[in-house]
């Protein structure tokens, strides 16, 4: 059989065996794919296709999906840290295995780093293998850093993913503790570290706005007390020589307007944000 076209047809990432039985298969055929590598038994009854993505199938192997940060990447949306798995657990899953040994009990030396997250979700938006992206969020903005957590909302909105009555729906959801992130949402940034970037500005009381336009120059990421512009620079959007050429005319651009840029990595936004803030207090104090 043709199996990537049976889980096509399906509409599935993981398949139960009464599903592959109804789609033509038998209880050898299953065994033979299994054993010539044409399909991965991720679990009893439940199967894969070899080239399925590591972390469902350590979700489908323990017993639940994908869920919290791990839904976040499936979907596309940002999540500062997705090594490892996230696995949704209903309150009645049992049977629970190893994510990396299905034919061992789970236990907590076996875990392989996974977070488990025992939680009912909105399954008419969930699939076989992942939660939807609205219980992703809002277990997201739990298990995250505040900061990361709006940054994943922010770019949910951004790639119009949710709208503001799924925001509505997050933050019913989300403890008091929280709630003071919701007037923060911004969906016009454009990726996760200008979020995190505006965090860090506005934390330490700085004026900025985002998303502005200078004549002959384009549209900017942020300008900071109205006279610094600061750009979140990532190696996706600046890896050809194009891209680089592009960003060097504009800071040109900016200098023949008396104004200064400055430029931050992923890497300084994310782990370095004390440094960031005395570089961008720095070329305030000298612009003054």
């Amino acid at each position: 059989m043709d199996w990537s076209r049976v889980f096509e047809q399906l509409g599935r990432t993981v398949a139960s065996r009464a599903e592959l039985l109804s789609a033509g298969a038998t209880g050898t055929s299953l065994t033979a794919a299994v054993r010539f590598g044409y399909l991965v038994r991720a679990r009893r009854d439940h199967y894969v296709l070899p080239k399925t993505d590591r972390r469902v199938v350590q979700a489908t192997r323990v017993g639940g999906r994908l869920g919290c940060v791990s839904a976040l990447a499936a979907f596309g949306v940002f999540a500062f840290d997705a090594s490892r798995a996230h696995i949704q657990l209903t309150r009645a899953a049992s049977r629970l295995r190893s994510p990396n040994r299905r034919d061992r009990p789970l236990t907590a030396r076996n875990r392989a780093g996974a977070t488990l997250h025992w939680a009912q979700v909105d399954l008419a938006h969930a699939s076989e293998a992942c939660v939807g992206l609205v219980d992703a969020l809002v277990q997201a903005a739990q298990c995250q850093h505040p900061w990361h957590a709006l940054a994943s909302i922010d770019n949910a909105l951004y790639q119009r993913l949710i709208d503001a009555d799924d925001v509505a729906d997050i933050f019913v959801r989300l403890p008091p503790a929280l709630q003071y992130l919701r007037p923060l949402i911004d969906g016009r940034a454009e990726s996760g570290q200008e979020t995190v970037l505006r965090c860090i500005v506005r934390e330490a009381g700085l004026r900025c706005d985002i998303q502005v336009t200078f004549p002959g120059v384009g549209r900017v990421d942020m300008v900071i007390e109205g006279r610094l512009v600061v750009e979140a620079d990532s190696k996706l959007a600046h890896s050809s020589w194009e891209e680089q050429v592009r960003d060097r005319t504009r800071d040109f651009e900016l200098a023949r307007h008396g104004i200064v840029s400055l430029r931050l990595l992923y890497e300084l936004i994310m782990y370095r944000p004390k440094a960031v803030l005395e570089a961008i207090r720095e070329l305030l104090a000298v612009g003054a």
